[in-house]
């Protein structure tokens, strides 16, 4: 279980990226965090992970405090925890297979990762993981030659080499158009079901909302003004979440829903 206790965040120019947020998430949930930009929901998600560091409050992992682990073992969690990022953070220049690679970071002598050299078994377990999302025959194929949703199966592949138990969605398929959204989307459920992985994914789209999410954390201002089943969310909710204005553009997507 991961548990997150009275969270906040202030940058170092004054601005409030989390305020005093709590929730708590079951092993095998598919949460989605929701939100206009700027809400902090990709805050909430470096913070969980400490690609930022908290101003105030606790994040438990199986009641082991994040918030307080040293460096070293911060690097030995993060082994167990993957993240997926809205613009794929890959090496562009590099190969597909090298990129997926990097995501055994962790687990192999950095100094010979270094050099490009890789054991056979990782080289074998990255073939599987491009062979999971779908496109084992761009091993070879520079990232940068990649349409965006196949650089982003990339990005969940490197992801898939951590095994993790945790695995952090940062905005997967804000760049990119509604069918491909989906297929993003099934290979992150696909590792929710089949893995039993904890999925954590920031979303703006009410239709992947309701078909993906087994429930829904809504952030407006860093503040958590929600929090239930998506299907709870009716036009008041809404309208709490994403504000006046987006109420009236928008409120056709609970009636399609």
């Amino acid at each position: 279980m991961l548990r997150i206790e009275h969270l906040t965040k202030v940058y170092p120019n004054g601005t409030v990226g989390l305020r005093d947020v709590s929730f708590e998430v079951e092993d095998g949930e598919f949460l989605v965090v929701i939100g206009l930009s700027g809400s902090g929901k990709s805050t909430l998600l470096r913070c969980i992970n400490r690609l930022i560091e908290p101003t105030e409050g606790k994040i438990f992992w199986d009641d082991t405090d994040l918030t307080a682990a040293s460096g070293v073992e911060m690097r030995r969690i993060r082994r167990h925890i993957g993240m997926v990022f809205q613009q794929f953070n890959l090496v562009k220049r590099s190969s597909v297979l090298t990129n997926v690679l990097s995501g055994r970071l962790g687990y192999v002598n950095p100094w010979l990762s270094l050099l490009g050299w890789w054991p056979s078994e990782e080289h074998a377990r990255a073939r599987r993981a491009l062979e999971r999302v779908g496109i084992p025959e761009k091993a070879a194929s520079r990232a940068d030659a990649l349409s965006g949703g196949q650089q982003q199966r990339v990005g969940i592949a490197r992801a898939l080499m951590q095994e993790p138990r945790l695995l952090l969605a940062d905005e997967p398929v804000a760049s990119l158009d509604p069918v491909l959204a989906h297929s993003i989307l099934h290979y992150l459920e696909m590792l929710n079901k089949a893995d039993g992985t904890t999925v954590i994914c920031s979303l703006h789209f009410l239709d992947l909302v309701h078909r993906y999410a087994t429930r829904v954390i809504g952030l407006k201002d860093g503040l958590k003004v929600f929090e239930g089943r998506p299907t709870d969310i009716d036009r008041a909710r809404f309208k709490e979440i994403y504000g006046e204005e987006a109420q009236e553009v928008r409120a056709t997507a609970l009636d399609a829903a």
